[in-house]
């Protein structure tokens, strides 16, 4: 059962202006759920999170309504807000999702991306592999997450990039918690799509895009069958 006592340190940083309060608050709490600071289950007191970023507590309620909407927060009436804490089932569908409009993504990248654009995707791959040699979780994380909406961008399908980008960040949450496991072959993975984008091939492109999707959907299930699963034990109850 993990604490009901609330990590201050996770928000030590006041919300930045002079964007509207209400999406800077939002903007805050989704980047520390996405990157598991706030992790699943943890109440989120609305007097505690406006006293840590520095706000009312008015652009919080409407933050956490907005990522309730949004299913990132879960309102249990007489209790308060928790964040969701997300089903193995809600994972597959997600990442069968992302693994069906990324395979066209590559597919179409390769047909379509620019020398400059190739040299962007193997930026990202670099940064990637710095990060993986660093340890560095976030920066694998995160150049993982770019080097895929490049990828999608490449692709020149501006309807395929709106639906990709309403699962990415949620594929980055996902993701954060498999990177590791995957390691390296995810990034050799990764220089072999790029090598099939580049070379205009776009049956392997989509192949090798779709084979690196499913390893990142059996290795989350490897994770949750060995009982180091996205979700972690729920705080008790309390109210606001």
């Amino acid at each position: 059962m993990t604490s009901s006592h609330f990590d201050k340190s996770v928000l030590a940083n006041p919300v930045q202006r002079p964007a509207p309060l209400r999406d800077s608050v939002y903007d805050t709490l989704l980047e520390l759920i996405t990157r598991r600071r706030l992790p699943p289950g943890r109440h989120l007191v609305e007097n505690e999170l406006a006293e840590q970023l520095g706000v009312s507590r008015q652009p919080v309620r409407e933050a956490l309504q907005r990522l309730s909407n949004e299913g990132w927060v879960d309102l249990r009436p007489g209790y308060g807000a928790f964040v969701h804490q997300p089903s193995e089932s809600e994972a597959d569908q997600l990442l069968a999702v992302r693994s069906l409009l990324e395979t066209e993504a590559a597919r179409l990248a390769a047909g379509a991306a620019s020398p400059e654009g190739v040299e962007r995707l193997r930026e990202l791959w670099r940064a990637g592999m710095d990060g993986l040699e660093r340890g560095d979780t976030d920066a694998m994380v995160d150049s993982n997450a770019e080097l895929h909406h490049r990828i999608v961008e490449l692709a020149g399908n501006e309807v395929l990039a709106g639906l990709a980008g309403q699962v990415a960040r949620r594929v980055r949450w996902y993701h954060g918690l498999v990177v590791q496991r995957r390691g390296r072959e995810s990034w050799e993975e990764h220089a072999a799509i790029i090598e099939a984008i580049e070379s205009g091939d776009q049956d392997r492109a989509a192949a090798l895009m779709r084979e690196h999707t499913e390893a990142t959907r059996v290795a989350y299930h490897e994770q949750a069958a060995d009982g180091e699963s996205a979700a972690e034990p729920a705080e008790e109850p309390a109210e606001l």
